[in-house]
């Protein structure tokens, strides 16, 4: 899994460089965006800032979230079983992507998130803390913007929205196997459970929407 998405990162940053040169520009080329993301904050409890610069037909991106908070009603199969929580002090990564339009493009992200699992309810702290591992991604995101100010000739023309649809599967984890095994004081037995993934009910699929501001002013 791990060598064919290699290939494939590859074989697209070189087909993707090779028709930059011979492609036209779009708007808002040469600029730098800066959105916040709104499901973090609203389901998650934390935050997400994410940078992407735009060349002609690129895109390049580093995204940071924090504080991120999964439990209760945010929890599925096994980890809502064991009445876990999950608190990830950090995701974060960065992205390569292909502009298809001024206001759409995809992206390969390779990422890193950080878990710590607790049991739900009570207060996260070193001495409650039940397991810290880390797991990898490489996945696709599909990014499309909206500018609703984009024909103004005041400030107001860099308000944009960014609105994604990601996959993130993992490809590994620090654990060995990908899971662990610890004894769970409300079951009262011997527990294993499997490294989660990072996207909604423990799938790779992530869905945001992101609001910020796109610095500079468009030659178009």
């Amino acid at each position: 899994m791990k060598k064919v998405m290699a290939i494939v990162l590859i074989v697209f940053v070189q087909n993707l460089h090779a028709q930059k040169s011979e492609s036209k520009e779009f708007e808002y080329s040469n600029r730098i965006s800066l959105v916040a993301g709104l499901i973090q904050p609203l389901v998650l409890k934390g935050g997400n800032l994410e940078l992407t610069y735009f060349s002609k037909r690129m895109s390049y991106d580093y995204s940071h979230g924090f504080s991120l908070d999964m439990a209760g009603g945010t929890m599925v199969g096994d980890a809502k079983i064991q009445n876990l929580a999950y608190h990830l002090p950090f995701s974060t990564g960065f992205g390569i992507g292909y502009r298809f339009t001024s206001f759409f493009d995809v992206r390969i992200e390779p990422k890193i998130h950080s878990f710590q699992v607790y049991y739900d309810g009570v207060e996260q702290n070193k001495s409650n803390l039940i397991q810290h591992y880390f797991t990898y991604t490489l996945g696709v995101g599909a990014y499309y913007r909206y500018m609703p100010f984009r024909k103004s000739s005041t400030w107001l023309q860099g308000i944009t929205t960014s609105t994604s649809v990601r996959w993130w599967p993992n490809i590994g984890s620090s654990l060995s196997n990908n899971e662990f095994t610890y004894h769970n004081k409300f079951t009262q037995k011997n527990e294993t459970l499997a490294v989660s993934n990072i996207g909604f009910a423990g799938s790779p699929i992530i869905f945001n929407v992101s609001v910020g501001y796109c610095f500079g002013k468009s030659k178009n």
